[in-house]
């Protein structure tokens, strides 16, 4: 076949600039980054290699090797790993498959992530690293079991070229063209000390051949005298290659922790919280588990994150994003889980049903909760940065997670109107703080603070004094239905059903102005419910405003508007659902109103007043109004009627 050149996807031309330009403040992670991606490849055919031992056969011994060449300049890296095929190299390395990516394009073309290098590797193409420090990359590949080899080769200059290739045995090797400014790193004490800091744990040896120009000793290894130096070539591992997470925690190091997440979740950025502990009884397992510092760009994509918990069985790799290790609302988690219970030819089929495996994601799940509980408890900031990262995802757990539930209330946090923006308050936090007579947990929904917090619907709980939380995310109102009580009370919408606070002597006080109201008002709410029939269910007097002159209330059990919105937005029908407008009967337009109306039955303004009314309290939620041409001709006319 002869050299086929071709032109780099668009988005991976842009991550090249990126990379090379801007990224990568410390070029030494180039490494890191391909000898992650030749343990991956050894892990992958490790694992095939269970069920198919001739693809091993003729080298069991797996490694990553480097090779220097001072005089061409050039660095290596090879492993006797899986290799690639000609399809899997195109879309491995001419583009970018990857969920997420097109967003992540997106945020790179508005100039959001320029100083965030933590984000590349969240789109598994740390690859594209090497050309950081190399004019050149040539890799050479050749799948286990496969007659034929590939070479791949570009400039990073918008094209490459893929030929057939030359290596006669499986793995891949990728050559960097060092450029001018990177031709350290062909020195060995360079790459030793590289690797010690960044690949020391991964745990197949990576070697070099150690070139050494030495006097040849005696027998009690003393310099023999007049004998000629002589070259000596031994091959050297270079890293440690102990499995962090079998070793005692009070011996690794926190740099330690935080390099081998990076290695396993290809982030840049320190992990929040490392957990690090052994289950022993019926079923022991180790485990080390992160809790990451940012949320990844793809984290509410359908195919959900690229990496999550890996799965050892008797130290061998058996799968990354193990899903069955973890409920799905704790993706955000990255990390190992070794077991030496489960066969080592276990599938994500088998693992689903595994009995074994419920017990180990049940224990893991129940550390993770604990484990945030006493970082809310103790570490109150690193919660909040947890929680803005991944609340989102938590919170998904009280739909989904019956056993855990409880806990999970417990760890979640919300905005009130007695918080200043961005800042939370807990469940427990607000009950503690009710007034011993109220029975219910007040919240409002909708889609941003600015929305709820100048909602008619809190006039009367500000006026009483009374904390009403603010539900302003989406996973909100999936929640809210199976939410249940927290401490024996309910939590109660308010804009949805009546509204009744106080004492039993305020409440029936109340009860009877509204009485002597409605009677006032009765013939005109009747007007305005047939002016606006089409609209709205429902016209009546309002217990929540003070001085807003209407708001709209959804009955209950009737969909609300944000629900409405959300399901629109995924595309899904919505039940037209009308709503309930209120009136204030303290405010000066209803007693204009009435006047209008008891002078004159068939006075048009009633309708007009209506129609505003209603608009108004549409606008009040930020809802669009049908006619925004009528509404401005309508206060134009009140406007010129004021002179």
């Amino acid at each position: 076949m002869a050299t086929e050149k071709k032109e780099f996807k668009t988005e991976v031309q842009q991550l090249l600039d990126l990379v090379i330009h801007s990224l990568y403040s410390n070029k030494d992670i180039f490494l890191r980054e391909l000898i992650s991606n030749g343990s991956d490849a050894i892990d992958r055919l490790r694992f095939k290699a269970l069920s198919n031992k001739e693809l091993v056969r003729d080298d069991p011994e797996f490694r990553i090797k480097l090779h220097v060449d001072n005089e061409a300049k050039t660095l290596r890296i090879e492993d006797n790993g899986i290799g690639m095929t000609r399809d899997e190299l195109e879309a491995n390395i001419g583009t970018i498959a990857r969920s997420g990516t097109r967003q992540f394009m997106e945020e790179l073309k508005k100039g959001k992530v320029k100083n965030n290098p933590e984000l590349i590797g969240q789109f598994g193409v740390g690859f594209y690293s090497a050309f950081m420090v190399a004019d050149k990359v040539t890799l050479k590949t050749r799948h286990a079991g496969s007659d034929e080899s590939w070479t791949w080769e570009s400039s990073g200059g918008g094209t490459y070229e893929i030929s057939e290739g030359d290596r006669d045995k499986r793995g891949t090797e990728i050559t960097l063209h060092l450029n001018e400014s990177s031709r350290d790193y062909i020195v060995e004490f360079r790459l030793r000390q590289i690797i010690k800091k960044y690949s020391d744990f991964v745990e197949y040896p990576v070697v070099m051949d150690i070139i050494r120009d030495e006097t040849p000793v005696d027998d009690e290894g003393k310099p023999k005298e007049g004998a000629e130096k002589q070259t000596t070539i031994n091959e050297e591992t270079l890293n440690s290659m102990k499995a962090i997470w079998m070793r005692p925690k009070s011996e690794v190091k926190k740099e330690e922790y935080n390099e081998f997440y990076k290695h396993i979740s290809h982030d840049y950025t320190d992990p929040l919280k490392t957990i690090h502990y052994s289950a022993e009884g019926k079923i022991e397992f180790k485990a080390l588990l992160y809790l990451p510092s940012k949320a990844p760009f793809d984290m509410f994509q359908q195919e959900g994150t690229r990496h999550g918990i890996h799965l050892y069985v008797k130290r061998i790799f058996i799968m990354d994003n193990c899903e069955a290790l973890l409920p799905r609302y704790l993706r955000f988690a990255k990390g190992v889980v070794e077991s030496n219970d489960l066969p080592l030819n276990v599938s994500r089929e088998i693992l689903q049903e595994d009995a074994i495996i419920k017990k180990i994601e049940k224990s893991v799940t129940t550390k993770i909760l604990s484990e945030l509980k006493s970082m809310m408890k103790k570490s109150g900031e690193d919660y909040i940065t947890f929680y803005r990262e991944f609340g989102k995802v938590l919170k998904e757990g009280v739909e989904v997670d019956q056993s855990n539930k409880e806990k999970i209330k417990d760890l979640l946090l919300f905005e009130s109107s007695k918080t200043e923006p961005g800042k939370y308050v807990s469940l427990k936090e607000y009950t503690d703080r009710m007034a011993i007579d109220q029975e219910e947990i007040y919240y409002l929904t909708g889609n941003s603070r600015s929305t709820v917090e100048n909602s008619p619907h809190l006039e009367v709980f500000k006026k009483k004094d009374i904390e009403v939380l603010f539900m302003i995310e989406p996973v909100d109102e999936f929640i809210l239905a199976s939410f249940g009580e927290y401490e024996k009370k309910k939590l109660k919408s308010i804009a949805q059903g009546d509204i009744n606070l106080g004492t039993e002597e305020e409440k029936k006080l109340a009860d009877e102005k509204k009485k002597e109201a409605s009677g006032k008002y009765k013939k005109l709410i009747k007007k305005v419910q047939d002016s606006l029939k089409d609209d709205v269910k429902e016209v009546r007097l309002s217990d929540r405003l003070t001085d807003s002159a209407s708001c709209l209330v959804t009955d209950d059990g009737d969909m609300n508007p944000q629900m409405e919105r959300i399901f629109a937005a995924m595309n899904q029908p919505v039940p037209e659902t009308k709503r309930i407008l209120e009136l204030n009967p303290k405010h000066p337009v209803i007693e204009t109103m009435n006047k209008l109306f008891t002078d004159d039955k068939q006075n048009s303004k009633i309708n007009d007043y209506a129609a505003l009314l209603y608009d108004q309290a549409l606008l009040t939620e930020g809802i669009s109004i049908k006619d925004p041409a009528r509404f401005t001709r309508l206060i134009s006319d009140l406007m010129v009627q004021a002179k």
